[in-house]
């Protein structure tokens, strides 16, 4: 261990003496830790005693991940940190090209570019903790020629400039204590290689405690897993960190809304599932998915092989809890009687042959076709979804069961392919609709009464797509309950605003948005507000959605004529107050609406624009009379939903400098000033994280973004002089309305939703 100190002769002997010391001492230490964890935690500070620097970071190689990791206290929590092995970073670098590197000022780029053109410095952690690293010497961990892992020192105490020489030869013969202790970790690993490991080396278990857990669970007849979360609290997570590391593959915990496999499980049976411990999950590109206890059992892989009748498996890991769990959620439903697995596999066991031209008679009253049919409407209103889609894939041979839930839609369950007419066919049946016309599209109704007496409607659209399938989209017009104008997440100067505008003895009051914003949920929120005995309300809907105490509620029925203008004409001959007609769809509708509303009524309608100042161009091309829409006139709310964050789960964080400039322009540099909310460490956002509550999303529930155009007399002149949209805009916000897309920011900043949520369903 020669170290060459002659490029700095101001260093006393004394001085030589005590690197020396301290090196051999260091290295003692290092060859009697008992695990890895202790020399990337424990030792660090010994090793920066060697050198005139601030920090040091020692770095072992994960192979699996092509990755190096290290270990940090951050108060009393162990954590990770993890680089790609890759020239995009200084230690990535070390490890990906095995050389040693010395930089004098990491902020300075043409310095790294000399380097390797890829290379460059995270400044992250410099931001969050106002520390500056300047100088940086890392060197990589080897031994036998085999990369082990990188040591990196930051930042001299005293000088300016790169490392010295000597501190170069110093890191280098560190490096080297370092390679053969993690040479003699990893073989002394080896040597007891167990699915815990992960525990042991991050100091989360000792070995004693793991060998009696081995002893005491047998005895208290319980599974060594559940008997160390519960006796030293290693979490499942952890748990599941260890088996992944163990077994390289997923850790898959228990999850209810995962989609049941019905065509990879329908010939296999439960009880022999639950006693194997094994259960298939999912298809992706190409192979099944089977989660098992023991992915090294190599003799249960050969059965499940074989019953499978394929090779192309891949094996996933879940403790055996979990995988009885998921059996039991398969092949068992809480809220029906037959699971969706067993009414497959009863049509398969009825032998129906519905993948020939036979297939169109299905027996609709078959029923299990009923039950299947039931079961899907059922769970989707269960999950609260908006939307069902059945999908015939032709290329894939199966039906995907889509449901829209919050805005987004996932997959629910996947369905035989020669299922597909019989579960179409008994749709139409429930819909009236005709089950011999499949080139044309169809719409119809469902009025479905679920089990509990509840019942809804599904508005039932069928449209033949490619292939020679049809798609069949269902929505569920549910009975909703009325919202209180107050929860409706209007910010104040909005909410004080509509207040003013609905208590107007007459007028018109539009809300505008694209199908499903929410926009008859917001005007029947405004009727209940005014909704008193001494008025008298009229509302043509379709469908009636929502029910409200002292409205008279009209559905429209196109078919037959009785239409939106037809509903209005028929209210104004039966002395009403107040009129909601569900949309302005042509010029009769929107005439007699402003009509209406000059004539001493109060018209609530909706129409299908992106934004309030673009409402009034959309109806002056209509042909609708500008001075007349002028004077009736009171308002424009346009609106959109955003889905919000899981208050259970929602992660606050401090968002970079780049974050908070997107937003500042996407809000108007201006008109953000007056928030004042200026970037610094108080500014925090929060992000979605996930959970059991939110189904691992990080989003639970929408709410409301919204656009109040107020007709003031300045707006109303520009109504009459057919002013473009940017004028009336730019007016608009003079009188401080806010945009859809501030609204939203608002909303972020607050904390309910996040930024991307806001951009996916508004533009500036």
């Amino acid at each position: 261990m020669n170290v060459s100190l002659k490029s700095q002769p101001d260093i006393s002997i004394d001085e030589k003496l005590r690197i020396r010391k301290e090196l051999q001492d260091i290295t003692n230490r290092i060859h009697a830790a008992q695990n890895i964890k202790q020399i990337l935690v424990d030792l660090k500070d010994g090793i920066l005693n060697l050198f005139n620097a601030h920090s040091v970071t020692i770095y072992v190689v994960d192979k699996a991940r092509h990755e190096i990791f290290s270990m940090f206290l951050a108060g009393t929590q162990l954590k990770e940190i993890r680089l790609p092995i890759s020239n995009k970073s200084i230690a990535g670098f070390v490890a990906n090209m095995g050389l040693a590197v010395n930089i004098a000022d990491t902020y300075d780029k043409t310095e790294l570019k000399n380097i390797d053109p890829e290379l460059s410095f995270d400044y992250s952690w410099d931001k969050k903790t106002g520390y500056k690293t300047r100088q940086i010497l890392a060197a990589p961990i080897y031994n036998n020629n085999e990369l082990l892992g990188v040591i990196q020192i930051l930042n001299r105490k005293f000088g300016v400039g790169k490392f010295t020489e000597d501190e170069m030869g110093l890191a280098l013969e560190i490096s080297a204590v370092l390679g053969v202790a993690f040479f003699n970790q990893q073989r002394f690993t080896r040597r007891r290689k167990t699915r815990f490991d992960y525990l042991i080396t991050r100091d989360m278990l000792k070995e004693e405690e793991l060998e009696n857990a081995w002893e005491e669970s047998r005895e208290q007849k319980e599974s060594v897993e559940h008997f160390l979360m519960r006796k030293y609290k290693i979490s499942k997570s952890d748990l599941g960190h260890a088996f992944e590391e163990f077994y390289r593959c997923r850790f898959i915990e228990f999850n209810d809304k995962t989609v049941i496999p019905g065509d990879l499980i329908k010939n296999l049976k439960k009880d022999y599932l639950r006693r194997e411990l094994w259960v298939p999950l999912q298809k992706i590109d190409g192979y099944i998915h089977v989660l098992v206890d023991d992915p090294n059992n190599v003799l249960k892989r050969d059965v499940i092989e074989n019953l499978l009748k394929t090779k192309q498996v891949k094996y996933d890991v879940a403790l055996a809890d979990d995988i009885i769990k998921f059996i039991n959620m398969f092949f068992n439903s809480p809220e029906d009687i037959h699971s969706f697995t067993e009414l497959l596999g009863r049509l398969d066991d009825e032998d129906k042959s519905l993948d020939d031209e036979d297939s169109d008679m299905v027996n609709e009253s078959d029923s299990v076709i009923m039950q299947l049919v039931n079961k899907i409407v059922n769970d989707a209103f269960g999950r609260r979804a908006s939307d069902i889609h059945i999908e015939p894939n032709v290329g894939k041979k199966n039906v995907e069961i889509r449901f829209r839930v919050d805005g987004d839609c996932s997959l629910y369950q996947t369905v035989p392919f020669s299922y597909r007419a019989a579960i179409i066919s008994r749709i139409k049946i429930m819909s009236n609709l005709d089950i011999t016309v499949k080139r044309l599209p169809q719409d119809g109704k469902i009025k479905f009464r679920r089990a509990g007496g509840d019942e809804i409607e599904l508005r039932v659209a069928t449209i033949p797509t490619q292939g020679g399938v049809e798609d069949v989209v269902m929505r569920i017009l549910a009975k909703g309950e009325t919202m209180p104008l107050e929860d409706m997440s209007l910010l104040p100067r909005n909410y004080k605003e509509m207040i003013s505008i609905i208590s107007k003895p007459y007028g018109l009051i539009l809300c505008v948005g694209p199908t499903g914003s929410g926009k008859t949920t917001t005007l029947h929120a405004a009727l209940h507000h005014i909704n008193r005995p001494d008025r008298k309300i009229w509302t043509a809907e379709d469908p009636v959605e929502i029910t409200q105490y002292g409205l008279r509620q009209v559905q429209v029925q196109a078919k037959i004529g009785f239409d939106f203008a037809a509903a209005m004409r028929s209210f104004l001959r039966a002395d009403p107050d107040v009129i909601m007609v569900g949309e302005m769809r042509d010029y009769e509708t929107a005439k007699t609406g402003i009509e209406a509303s000059l004539t001493g009524h109060l018209v609530f309608s909706t129409l299908h624009t992106n934004s309030a100042p673009e409402t009034v161009v959309r109806l002056l091309d209509m042909g609708i009379d500008p001075l007349n829409f002028a004077d009736a006139l009171l308002g424009i709310l346009a609106q959109r939903l955003v889905r919000t964050l899981c208050s259970s789960c929602k992660e606050l964080y401090h968002p970079t400098k780049d974050e908070y400039s997107e937003i500042v322009q996407s809000f108007g540099e201006k008109e953000f000033e007056k928030l004042n909310i200026p970037y610094n460490d108080n500014f925090k956002l929060y992000r979605p994280k996930g959970c059991d509550l939110c189904d691992k999303t990080g989003y639970k529930g929408r709410m409301g973004i919204h656009e109040l155009l107020v007709a003031t007399e300045e707006i109303k002149r520009m109504v009459q002089k057919h002013a473009s949209v940017e004028a009336m805009r730019e007016q608009a916000m003079k009188e401080e309305m806010t945009t859809l897309l501030q609204d939203g920011i608002i909303k972020a900043i607050k904390g309910y939703t996040d930024f991307v949520q806001v951009r996916r369903v508004c533009i500036k």
